[in-house]
């Protein structure tokens, strides 16, 4: 089971505070998935669908809106789907870092720090407090700069605040919620994204966290279910994608820049990632998404 749930590598940079992802869809097609980012997702118009939150598994309403915490897995997937129009999803992620402990113990932060902690086991919100938030939600998909990231603070404050909360996972399924993850994963994890953008060797890599080739690829399999290649492939989409969204820059430049060798072999495993080549995802992209 563990090996057939994806980590999703977010486009969120070190120094970006959130990433608002707002598209339009006519169906669920991105598998159950993990990622270390909080993820607040709202969704209308996709009643009858499925959600599935570490062991928990439900039907969506009308309107949904989950908040999951880090390395949780989730997904939402095509079930009873009785509306046969398009469905609307807005999706916010951001680091953990985002709010230093410092931060967090003040009294004030107290029902943020709360919401921190339960969104650990997932948290489904009740209508009402959909009913409350869906206008802000809207709000930060249409401000810019330090306005969004205030609207984003309310927002996280009301659901902190918000009654009738649903915890979704089991306590006793987070003891294995890291299995892919350990301080070595992380570690590589960071070495891959601050060299992406040029040829990695596996020595290099297993170097850095002080292991034989070896032990190294047996890591990187166990934990990620991948070989090393496809993992820092992974990353490298990550930021392709983003620049195939945010960007006018040529397919080549962007194959290149992400530490792809060659164009074909780019949109190989673009295409085999995503289900399109790049020139005809960027073309398709309805959604809007913006990194603040």
């Amino acid at each position: 089971m563990e090996n057939q749930i994806h980590r999703e590598i977010t486009p969120l940079k070190d120094n970006d505070c959130f990433l608002v992802f707002d598209r339009k869809r006519k169906a669920f097609s991105f598998p159950v998935h993990f990622h270390p980012e909080f993820e607040i997702n709202f969704i209308t118009n996709a009643q009858g669908g499925k959600r599935i939150v570490g062991d928990h598994i439900g039907i969506i309403n009308e309107k949904e809106l989950v908040m999951v915490g880090p390395n949780l897995y989730h997904g939402w997937e095509n079930y009873q789907n009785i509306n046969n129009g398009v469905y609307h999803e807005i999706t916010i992620q951001f680091p953990r870092e985002l709010f230093d402990q410092s931060m967090l113990d003040r009294n004030i932060m107290k029902p943020i720090k709360e919401l921190f902690v339960n969104a650990n086991r997932g948290i489904r919100f009740s209508s009402d407090t959909i009913a409350l938030v869906e206008p802000r939600i809207m709000r930060i998909t249409e401000k810019r700069g330090y306005d969004s990231f205030l609207e984003f603070q309310s927002l996280l404050y009301d659901l902190a605040i918000s009654r009738h909360q649903q915890l979704l996972t089991n306590i006793s399924f987070l003891r294995n919620s890291d299995f892919h993850n350990s301080e070595r994963i992380e570690s590589i994890y960071a070495f891959i994204k601050a060299n992406y953008q040029k040829k990695l060797k596996v020595e290099e890599a297993a170097a850095h966290v002080n292991m034989t080739v070896v032990s190294f690829s047996r890591l990187i399999k166990q934990r990620t279910g991948k070989s090393f290649v496809d993992f820092a492939n992974e990353i490298r989409l990550g930021y392709a994608t983003r620049l195939l969204i945010e960007t006018n820059k040529s397919v080549g430049e962007i194959c290149y820049s992400c530490g792809f060798n060659n164009i074909s072999n780019f949109n190989r495993i673009f295409k085999k990632k995503q289900g399109y080549t790049p020139s005809e995802f960027r073309k398709n992209f309805t959604g809007t998404k913006n990194v603040y």
